[in-house]
């Protein structure tokens, strides 16, 4: 362990990491009138930097050591600012700075003549940056800072290309299910990703409040070195109730059900944008915020946290199998990849919920971020590899692509290595390994519905494999569509992309079956690093134990530490065997779903649309295409009839009995209409002065 006071030692580089991305994104305007390549190389510039700053303390994470920097902020309610760069947190950050980094280098050639450079970079550097804060915090209420910024840039980048161009819309134009449009510009999906994310964020203030009125603190460190809060909590009932809030933050930032409608919209925004949401980042901010309170609530199991683990595994579940089932009939490339991911995360949050239901806790938390760091490689890699094909045959739409294999090699070889992983094509992707992992977890859990979430994830593995190999087949096997035939009648040769593309999709590609064929060996590693962290963090050992955190005797000569105690219960366990009903089912969940996409759409040996000929099939198809009807669902209950309530309220209770009875209540309301339109100055300053003076006015209620 490092511990640091302020910004001393290793604990700069920690800061850095999140900082340095600030400070990017704050110099880029600055840049407004350079040349479009120095704005794109001082971008990508700060985005390694930040990058290198997380691999510099890399080794500290590997060997299960921990930075803990903390600085004064709120004195006078005892709060201080700080970061916690443990085993999970530098893993995280070195998987989002590298990610982001390659994804930066990507958009250099991607938004090439963008007229709103600037805008892109400034919030795509904000965007790493809230998420290293997510992921560097040692307290919620840091967190929650990094959230929101998190959620405001996403809502700038989703709404990118705020002129709404048809071309720019996502879904098939006229499609309507309920008489709710299923197509949508990017100014109305960026509102949308904002207002169901901050539905989660309240959730989520909510249950931090509620921890902090009984702890007196948001540090993760200090709410587990005294636990009094938490009995306290407990006799009240309201410790699960927080720790679902605060889940409630992380099924809308992560889209699981019921909060995931958002996701499909945020396709409007440029690719580089959704390989950023869908990958390393946003999306991924809601595992990751469980897989820090996780350990948490489960060294508190003697407070039965049960339940809480139950609705992490569930909600997992039913997202996972929910979005799997509508990627199957979707014909556009990137929703198919949104899709996935949703579905993906909720195998992600699946494992993580049945760690805590298990005996072995390891195990399913291992599993959980073992898939989070694969999907992360071949879901960006996908996403950059979709936006080369759209970049070259201007369409989102799968059947006006078509035989592109032949003009496209390398996108073709990389995306398909890529894909391979993303459907678990066996012992040589990543995907197979972090797949049979969450599979074993959930034999091994002995919860007694484990049979039930066993049956849904082999249900969604076939599922996936098989709209992998649809995606694949239709963009780059068969004859070249239409659209494709009339681009090169016109003179537009289909062709490969840069270099500058296709490199970083390539090497994430390449990356991601380099882990898979060592994939078991990787496993392990990654499993022994959770042990020992788990054990020495939290005092959670093999068997669901939950031990006292170790320290050093002060009458003992030599003194045993925490982390000395840990390894040796890691080294007592057994090695990590396979599982082999978890090995059978991964591997027969990719040959059936495998060779079912094959058959329709690679080798053609059927004509998929015939399916629909029979009333029963075709009714299934549009229940999936219309997305189970959640989404219509979702603007009736939310939007329509609300609006038309408060439509009625306006016709028959405002203009007639406050309006037309009472002239004086009408009046009274127009002068404080008249004192609230002063008060909008426009004047920025003036805000932040009443800001200040408002957050004073709190700070002297709170301490009075």
């Amino acid at each position: 362990m490092v511990d640091a006071i302020g910004f001393e030692g290793l604990g700069v580089n920690a800061w850095l990491i999140w900082m340095t991305p600030f400070i990017g994104a704050a110099f880029i305007p600055l840049l407004r009138k350079k040349s479009e390549k120095i704005k794109s190389y001082v971008a990508v510039g700060f985005s390694l930097l930040s990058a290198f700053l997380a691999l510099s303390i890399l080794p500290i994470g590997l060997s299960n050591g921990d930075i803990h920097s903390q600085i004064p902020w709120f004195s006078a309610l005892n709060l201080e600012a700080g970061v916690l760069a443990d085993p999970l947190a530098i893993i995280m950050s070195n998987l989002v700075a590298w990610i982001s980094a390659a994804i930066f280098v990507y958009s250099v050639s991607y938004m090439h003549k963008e007229k709103s450079l600037i805008r892109y970079w400034f919030f795509m550097l904000f965007f790493i940056g809230s998420m290293q804060l997510i992921v560097l915090s040692d307290n919620l209420l840091m967190v929650f800072f990094g959230w929101e910024g998190v959620g405001l840039a996403s809502y700038a980048l989703i709404g990118f290309w705020y002129q709404d161009r048809k071309k720019d819309y996502v879904g098939k134009e006229g499609h309507t299910a309920w008489g709710i449009p299923q197509w949508t510009s990017p100014t109305h999906a960026g509102i949308k990703a904002f207002l169901l994310n901050r539905a989660g964020d309240i959730m989520m203030l909510s249950g931090m409040f509620m921890i902090f009125m009984y702890a007196g603190t948001f540090g993760f460190r200090e709410l587990l070195a005294d636990q009094t809060w938490a009995h306290e909590m407990m006799q009240q009932n309201l410790l699960v109730p927080a720790a679902v809030l605060i889940f409630g933050g992380a099924i809308g930032k992560s889209a699981q059900f019921p909060l995931n409608e958002w996701l499909l919209e945020a396709m409007t925004g440029p690719t580089s944008v959704s390989a950023l949401i869908h990958a390393a980042t946003m999306v991924k901010a809601g595992v990751f915020l469980v897989a820090r309170i996780g350990p948490l609530f489960f060294a508190l199991s003697v407070f039965n946290m049960q339940q809480f683990f139950e609705i992490v595994a569930w909600v997992g579940a039913i997202t996972a199998m929910l979005l799997a089932t509508q990627a199957l009939v979707n014909p556009e490339i990137k929703k198919v990849l949104a899709y996935s991911t949703g579905s993906q995360i909720g195998y992600m949050m699946l494992a993580l919920g049945i760690a805590g239901l298990s005996t072995n806790f390891v195990d399913g938390y291992t599993a959980g971020f073992f898939h989070l760091i694969s999907h992360a490689l071949f879901k960006a890699s996908l996403f950059m590899a979709a936006g080369a094909i759209l970049h070259t045959v201007h369409s989102r739409f799968m059947n006006d692509m078509g035989g592109l294999r032949k003009n496209m090699k390398k996108t073709y070889i990389f995306m398909l290595l890529a894909s391979l992983s993303l459907a678990g094509a066996p012992l040589i992707t990543s995907g197979f390994w972090s797949k049979d992992a969450i599979f074993a977890s959930i034999l091994e859990s002995n919860y007694e519905f484990s049979s039930y979430l066993f049956f849904i994830a082999v249900t969604v593995a076939v599922m996936t494999a098989f709209y992998t190999f649809r995606m694949v087949g239709l963009v780059f096997f068969g004859k070249p569509s239409q659209n494709v035939t009339n681009i090169e009648n016109k003179g537009h040769h289909i062709r490969e992309v840069n270099q500058l593309m296709w490199l970083p999709f390539a090497v994430l590609a390449i990356a991601s079956i380099a882990i898979g064929l060592v994939g078991f060996a990787f496993e392990g590693q990654l499993h022994h690093l959770f042990s020992v962290y788990l054990a020495t963090s939290f005092g959670i050992i093999e068997g669901g134990e939950i031990e006292p955190l170790a320290t050093a005797s002060e009458n003992e000569d030599v003194a045993v530490q925490p982390q000395q105690q840990a390894e040796g219960h890691a080294e007592a366990q057994d090695a990590l065997e396979l599982n082999p009903l978890a090995v059978i089912a991964a591997v027969t969940a990719f040959g059936v779903g495998g060779f079912l996409g094959y058959l329709f759409y690679i080798k053609r040996a059927a004509d998929p649309t015939k399916i629909n000929d029979n009333v029963v099939s075709k009714a299934l198809w549009k229940f999936l295409y219309n997305r189970w009807y959640l989404n219509s669902l979702l603007y009736w209950l939310g939007v329509i009839i609300p609006l038309g309530f408060y439509r009625r309220v306006n016709k028959y209770f405002e203009n007639i009995l406050m309006y037309g009875i009472n002239p004086s209540v009408q009046h009274s309301m127009v002068f404080m209409s008249k004192v609230a339109k002063a008060a909008q100055s426009g004047n920025v300053q003036t805000y932040l002065y009443v800001f200040s003076a408002g957050i004073i006015l709190i700070t002297l209620l709170l301490l009075s």
